[in-house]
């Protein structure tokens, strides 16, 4: 089950601060001097500024976040815990997810936390399409406004997909000078073009044959972006491992 953590604290800061306040108002002046104050009071007295605290540092500054698919592997693991930076692209309010403060836009080849049109989940991809942009994905390569992005074929294994060996073809994708590893498998591509909306975003895995992203359900639009990946923090493997910092590193 997923858990709406914005949500919990919101309702957590509202239901400690409307607690602490009713005391201070109506319960307060109604106690006999020297009579302490209600268990629940003393305890919301307690909880609010801490419940504050962490719902701002959430909400205007960093969240993390954990991988929960191969979508973008190699680039991203299962498992790996990024940091998300919640005011690269504006600062929002809790919750609602309404921009009051405009700090930068996404550019092409971040890496966007977002929710997409049709899940309510946290959602990691690269951007591949900006507003206005013309996307053409043609043969498993990119065309980005009529231009191919360069291609550097880097090895070729295998990987277990069930009890099959599958051949994995790596490599170096460049667009806009900032290259990134990609996977593609030996699966049929059928050539499809599209024209992001306005205030819209185009975005792809890195494991391109693996992932659900905008060649199925479109765009993203810009009310339901996050932040921007920036760091991978720790990594925990499935299953009972040990949390690692292997794997830790700026995105």
């Amino acid at each position: 089950m997923d858990i709406d953590y914005p949500l919990l604290l919101t309702w957590a800061v509202l239901i400690s601060g409307g607690i602490w306040l009713f005391d201070v108002f109506v319960l307060k002046p109604r106690r006999e001097e020297g009579q302490s104050a209600p268990t629940l009071v003393e305890y919301a007295r307690s909880f609010f500024p801490v419940l504050v605290f962490v719902l701002a540092m959430r909400s205007f500054l960093g969240e993390p976040y954990q991988i929960p698919s191969e979508s973008m592997v190699p680039t991203l693991e299962v498992g790996d815990f990024i940091l998300v930076n919640k005011y690269a692209y504006g600062i929002r309010l809790p919750v609602l997810g309404t921009k009051i403060v405009e700090v930068g836009e996404p550019e092409r080849g971040d890496i966007m936390v977002f929710i997409p049109p049709h899940d309510s989940r946290y959602f990691i991809k690269r951007v591949i399409g900006l507003p206005g942009d013309h996307i053409r994905y043609e043969n498993k390569a990119l065309y980005i406004n009529g231009e191919r992005a360069r291609y550097e074929f880097v090895r070729e294994f295998h990987d277990m997909i069930g009890r099959n060996a599958v051949p994995v073809r790596e490599y170096q994708e460049t667009f806009d000078e900032d290259p990134h590893t990609t996977y593609r498998y030996p699966t049929k591509e059928t050539s499809r073009e599209w024209v992001v909306p306005d205030d819209s975003y185009f975005v792809m895995g890195d494991n391109r044959d693996r992932s659900d992203d905008s060649r199925r359900w479109k765009y993203v639009s810009e009310a339901k972006i996050v932040g921007k990946a920036v760091a991978i923090w720790v990594h925990k493997a499935p299953g009972l491992n040990w949390p690692t910092f292997e794997r830790n590193r700026w995105i």
